[in-house]
């Protein structure tokens, strides 16, 4: 099981943007993501084809499970 936190932004054109972090530290803390979130769109670390990240849009924790097929 693969686990990515994804953390999604408005970048200045309206478009959702994401970026992701694989394997989080568990428990996910809410206000931990929310203050990384501000940080990233207070530095304009991140450049969009949109433009920049200009506000938070949400977050989630997403699993992946994969069960190889034997052929």
């Amino acid at each position: 099981m693969a686990k990515t936190l994804e953390m999604q932004f408005m970048n200045e054109d309206g478009k959702t943007t994401t970026v992701s972090i694989e394997n989080p530290i568990e428990p996910v803390d809410p206000q931990a993501v929310s203050d990384a979130m501000d940080i990233i769109v207070s530095s304009n670390a991140f450049l969009t084809p949109g433009g920049p990240i200009v506000e938070k849009k949400g977050a989630r924790v997403v699993e992946r499970n994969v069960e190889p097929v034997e052929l």
